[in-house]
């Protein structure tokens, strides 16, 4: 049995139909609200602040995979993630399961530093510190040999179907609606963005390889990263039409955030978006060489299509 916590959002369910590809039919998904992807998917109602509810949903189940979502809120990231993370390590140390999270890079410095997984936590807002808190939980567990675990981390994603970022809302969604993209920041520095089915895929890999476990991975992106300025250019060539764009600066996140909570919330993400941001997976392709990378052109082809 493979059981996805945190079913039916956009990671959860690429690695739900990679798993059903090409490992495995026994597939268990859970959320509060869970749907099925294929015939076969058991579905399991539970909220994993509940140890008891964590403990049922992992029961009987070789790998975990944690791919939780919450909204942008600080306050709720607080409170939720730490328990969360910790019923989970409670429930697959108990049930001799392992375990695979999905992470993101909210803990690393906003510097135009290449980022690699060794690279240190440096987190420069509340929801990076919670998502350091939770790595350094599982890295510590890890390390105790209290569970055997596998990090898969990712930077921004960018993606079809129910992807949500700021790279999609902001500008693919736009210009698919036929409106003008904005750009946080600048448009002038490079972006490393995760295909989300990319992302599923090589979670569903790192998950089925044992020799992959008790490491950190970063996650592949296409390696030829583009300015947001370039990515419009290629939406232009795929659409066939003149793209106009405005740039958001800081100040407007700023001022908005004091009248808009969202625009708050992402205010701490914004340093990233200053200079060029440079996700290595560098790691990840030496040891899948034949893994094959989305392109920005294939990707930006199918949303906008």
């Amino acid at each position: 049995m493979h059981t996805v916590l945190g079913a039916n959002g956009p990671i959860g369910e690429e690695l739900t139909r990679e798993l059903y590809r090409g490992f495995t039919h026994d597939i268990r998904l859970v959320s509060r609200h869970p749907a099925k992807i294929h015939d076969t998917d058991q579905l399991v109602k539970a909220d994993l602040t509940d140890s008891e509810a964590t403990d049922r949903a992992v029961a009987g189940s070789e790998v975990a995979y944690l791919t939780v979502g919450l909204p942008m809120d600080s306050e709720l990231w607080e409170r939720q993630f730490p328990v969360m993370m910790r019923n989970v390590i409670d429930a697959c140390a108990k049930h001799g399961t392992k375990l695979v999270f999905f992470d993101n890079t909210y803990m690393y410095p906003g510097t135009t530093t290449p980022q690699t997984e060794a690279t240190a936590f440096a987190p420069n807002g509340r929801k990076g510190r919670v998502r350091a808190e939770i790595a350094t939980t599982l890295l510590e567990a890890m390390r105790a040999g209290k569970v055997e675990a596998v990090i898969c981390r990712a930077p921004e994603f960018y993606g079809p179907g129910k992807t949500k970022s700021l790279t999609n809302s902001l500008v693919f969604d736009r210009i698919k609606a036929g409106k003008k993209p904005f750009v946080p920041v600048s448009a002038k520095t490079v972006r490393s963005l995760i295909w989300t089915p990319d992302a599923g895929r090589a979670m569903a890999l790192i998950g089925n390889t044992p020799d992959a476990y008790g490491q950190t991975w970063h996650l592949p992106v296409d390696p030829h990263r583009l300015t947001y300025a370039q990515l419009i250019q290629v939406a232009e060539e795929v659409t066939g039409r003149r793209i106009r764009h405005t740039v958001l600066p800081l100040a407007v996140f700023t001022l908005g955030g004091r009248f808009v909570k969202p625009l708050g919330e992402v205010k701490e993400l914004l340093p990233r978006y200053r200079g060029d941001n440079v996700f290595d997976a560098s790691k990840f392709m030496k040891r899948f060489p034949d893994f094959a990378i989305t392109s920005y052109r294939k990707g930006i082809t199918e949303i906008l299509g």
